[in-house]
């Protein structure tokens, strides 16, 4: 008996709506909700596709089952989720966000000098 498969299909898109392309969108396939082993055979378990020009990567089938999703594009902040998935075809559409400002505790912006001591 075959374990369902499913057809993922990312669209990552920025916050405006456009595509972003050549984002690396890496799938680990997590866990089947199915338990059912091959013996001897180790199936795939991680794919990493770039984006086209559509920002749109689509994945080869993979089993049913619990899957970790993450985005990484330059200039954005990288994504990262767990989805559960029990369809034959699923679509996720990820919004990327701007980086956030960095921050560090040595350096200039640290604002530990301009503490005053608590008494």
């Amino acid at each position: 008996m075959a374990r369902p498969a499913t057809q993922i299909r990312v669209e990552v898109k920025n916050p405006s709506g456009k595509p972003v392309e050549r984002a690396a969108v890496i799938l680990d396939f997590l866990g089947s909700h199915h338990q059912i082993f091959k013996l001897g055979k180790r199936e795939a378990k991680h794919w990493e596709i770039r984006t086209n020009l559509q920002g749109v990567a689509n994945f080869p089938s993979i089993p049913q089952g619990t899957i970790r999703l993450q985005v990484i594009a330059k200039d954005f902040q990288t994504f990262g989720k767990n989805y559960d998935i029990d369809e034959s075809q699923k679509t996720i559409e990820i919004g990327l966000k701007p980086p956030q400002k960095q921050y560090s505790v040595y350096g200039p912006s640290s604002d530990s000098s301009d503490k005053k001591p608590n008494r």
